[in-house]
């Protein structure tokens, strides 16, 4: 899989997740804190599942 693929996926999950948030009243600041550390994590996530692996010749 491409990360580019991983990263869109992830970015819709994060937007239903972020206005999920905000329908039920959490604050703005929460939120964008929450965004942040969910980008973060996608990107690690991301690198780390599509990364290709070094042949050992």
């Amino acid at each position: 899989m491409s990360f580019g693929i991983y990263m869109v996926g992830f970015v819709i999950l994060i937007g239903g997740l972020a206005l999920g948030a905000n329908m039920m009243h959490v604050p703005a600041q929460w939120i964008g804190i929450g965004v942040l550390v969910l980008v973060g994590l996608g990107i690690l996530l991301g690198v780390k599942n599509t990364r290709q692996r070094d042949s050992s010749n």
